[in-house]
């Protein structure tokens, strides 16, 4: 099956420990232990994580002497925001019209009490 890079991205950013790890990658390289340290799973759990996160093109790994470091490669990520953008911006606007729409309400609504 063939998924888009959206879709792999927003696939491999469903799970916590997979954002967990992205969130350590922002602050530079670590190796694959340094990674797994934090939680309480296996190795190979962890493995499987960051497989998911190179296949979405999350993160590069790399190979010096007998480490695998990883980093962050933040590409996928401008893609996801750009499209999530769009939405932000419907809703802004959405919440703009009901708020000038409640403004209007309540206008209204004190102009007929002093009315009465």
């Amino acid at each position: 099956m063939i998924q888009d890079n959206l879709s792999s991205t927003f696939s491999a950013l469903a799970d916590p420990t997979r954002r967990a790890i992205l969130a350590r990658l922002t602050t530079g390289e670590c190796t694959v232990n340094e990674l797994a340290e934090p939680f309480n799973v296996t190795l190979p759990a962890i493995t499987k994580h960051l497989k998911v996160l190179e296949n979405a093109g999350l993160i590069e790994r790399s190979r010096q002497a007998q480490y695998r470091p990883c980093k962050l490669n933040p590409e996928p990520l401008k893609a996801a925001n750009n499209y999530i953008e769009t939405y932000r911006q419907f809703w802004e606007e959405s919440f703009d019209r009901l708020d000038a729409y409640l403004k209007d309400l309540q206008e209204k609504q004190d102009q007929t009490e002093k009315q009465k």
